[in-house]
């Protein structure tokens, strides 16, 4: 997929694997929305960012991830400001087995969430363009860690989910968007 003139939109995009995947895309001249909780991190990264890229070629919208409508907001908001989307990372994550219920709405719920989002603004049957959905796990989902109960079954969560919906994808339709 040439990036060029394409805008993604990447959820915990102000550190770790969010920021790197953001790099790479602006690195190929697309645009870039940095969804973050992290207010501080995310001025610091858009800042650094329009530094190495040019002003104008990302923006940061400060969102917790779990507030569908802080998420719906922040998808509006870059179409808004980019006029488009094409590419969805949902990458935010966080590991906390003591508070296993937002690790449970982080990891697997807001991808979800995301992903349904993300076919609202891009989906041919909605007459976009079409566009590509990146769900972010763990090895985790694979080699689980009986430290980690909580944080594994979400890794492998998204997995299932996202083989689903490809699945739904190559069958031509999206059945599975009944239920949001």
């Amino acid at each position: 997929m040439a990036l060029l003139g394409k805008v993604a939109l990447v959820t915990g995009g102000a550190q770790g694997i969010g920021r790197a995947a953001a790099e790479i895309l602006l690195e190929n001249k697309a645009k870039v929305a940095l969804v973050d909780l992290n207010q501080a991190v995310g001025e610091e990264c858009k800042g650094a960012l329009d530094l190495q890229f040019g002003e104008g070629n990302c923006i940061f919208i400060q969102c917790d991830v779990t507030d569908r409508g802080k998420l719906q907001e922040a998808f509006q908001s870059t179409v808004e400001q980019f006029g488009r989307l094409d590419i969805v990372i949902n990458n935010a994550g966080i590991n906390n087995e003591k508070n296993w219920e937002k690790t449970i709405e982080v990891n697997l719920t807001s991808v979800i969430k995301g992903t349904y989002l993300a076919l609202d603004h891009m989906s041919k049957e909605y007459g976009k363009e079409g566009g590509v959905i990146i769900n972010v796990s763990s090895m985790a989902a694979f080699l689980h860690s009986p430290h980690q109960p909580v944080y594994t079954a979400t890794k492998h969560g998204v997995i299932g989910f996202s083989r689903a919906m490809a699945a739904v994808s190559d069958r031509g339709g999206n059945d599975a968007h009944y239920n949001r």
